[in-house]
């Protein structure tokens, strides 16, 4: 399923649509990654940082009550990437591109961020190998997201706001992309998710792709077997396609992506490019052909989730290769559902989730009626819930303190 034999291309989506003056970048992007992947003392560091700093391996938890509210069908297991260093899944990745990043021997790293996740991780990581950074991110999502805009601040990087379009994910990748045309040369853009132009969906999904050999592993032991059904949310896709990636050889193995539905997907206000709605379809967006909202005119649409996470107009790639081969399968949670589901794990496991990886967990309250007898259900959660206390409360109608 990769994508270094094919210049990019997942299936027909994928490649590089990125001006003329990223090329170059592109190229060097993908040459240094060859050699850094093969490269024993650079691969020994991350490998040594990931443990020692980051905390993997995260373990593999069944959650036993919440199996128990589902109706006692299946063993409900949740893969803790929420119990990583700065909350989320997302530190592998950024600390796995800024060494790379310094293995080019460059000093600055700029990000876009929507939840605020990947700006803190892409923060962290230049804080602890002392690089400059920037971080994009839309005004609403800095309003919705303060906790971490205050983070990233605490942490030395500067975070641009992005006043236009929707103010919200996309916006914050067009201005990203743009300071990167000028910056080349001692600047790398460290890609929040498996999208964008070509390496960065195989770059990021490799190195996320540790996810899924822990949980493979970790399955195995705990339930004597693989895994019925993996889920996980889908914004961008990086840490669906993370763990995916060590099960999609095994037909026996149900992958299940869930987007943000939003309030519902009769109207636009939602996130839904893989499950079927009347504005999505192939196009280009950030360099790379994938399914994309957008109206009858091509033009990109504006999305709405109430986790900041998932509210993106396209996906990586690969799921759309995913999707249309038929090797996974997507459907949606509204908001509703992803605070029920929310609500639902802090009170049957103490666990507080991420409004993104509440998708997922809505997934399997909703078809827990459907789930076999005795089936083993993986949920990644992939980050925790702390930064979304206030959109929660406002969203419930009430106030967090």
């Amino acid at each position: 399923m990769g994508a270094r034999a094919n210049r990019g291309y997942f299936g027909r989506f994928g490649g590089a649509f990125a001006p003329e003056t990223l090329m170059p970048a592109l190229a060097e992007a993908w040459e240094a990654y060859g050699r850094f992947r093969a490269d024993e003392r650079w691969q020994a560091e991350y490998a040594r940082l990931l443990e020692t700093y980051c905390g993997r391996a995260t373990p593999l938890y069944e959650a036993v009550n919440l199996g128990k509210r589902l109706g006692g069908r299946a063993r409900v297991f949740l893969k803790r990437e929420d119990l990583n260093h700065t909350g989320a899944h997302k530190i592998t990745n950024a600390l796995g591109q800024a060494l790379l990043a310094r293995f080019m021997g460059k000093g600055r790293l700029i990000a876009e961020t929507g939840a605020g996740q990947h700006g803190v991780a892409t923060a962290t990581a230049a804080a602890l190998l002392g690089m400059e950074c920037d971080i994009f991110m839309g005004t609403v999502d800095m309003e919705r997201q303060l906790p971490n805009v205050f983070r990233m601040n605490l942490l030395g990087a500067r975070v641009v706001p992005v006043p236009s379009g929707g103010k919200t994910l996309k916006d914050a990748v067009n201005e990203a992309m743009r300071d990167w045309t000028r910056t080349v040369r001692d600047t790398h853009y460290a890609f929040g998710s498996a999208l964008g132009p070509h390496p960065f969906p195989t770059i990021v999904r490799d190195f996320q792709s540790v996810i899924g050999r822990e949980c493979r592993a970790q399955v195995k032991a705990a339930a004597g077997k693989l895994p019925d059904e993996v889920v996980a949310c889908v914004g961008g896709g990086s840490n669906a396609i993370g763990i995916f990636s060590a099960f999609i050889k095994d037909a026996g193995v149900k992958l299940v992506g869930v987007e943000a539905g939003g309030r519902g997907l009769r109207g636009a206000e939602h996130a839904a490019r893989l499950t079927p709605s009347a504005n999505s379809r192939p196009g280009i967006l950030h360099g790379s052909y994938s399914y994309v909202l957008q109206d009858k005119d091509g033009q990109i649409s504006n999305t709405h989730s109430v986790s900041a996470g998932l509210d993106y107009s396209a996906v990586g790639p690969e799921h759309s290769h995913l999707f249309e081969s038929g090797r996974a399968a997507y459907t949606y949670a509204t908001d509703k559902e992803a605070v029920g589901a929310f609500k639902a794990l802090c009170e049957c496991e103490g666990i507080i989730p991420a409004l993104e990886s509440s998708h997922a967990v809505a997934y399997a309250i909703k078809n827990a009626g459907k789930m076999k007898k005795g089936s083993v259900v993986v949920i990644n959660l992939s980050g925790r819930g702390d930064k979304d206390i206030d959109s929660v409360a406002k969203f419930l109608g009430g106030a967090a303190s």
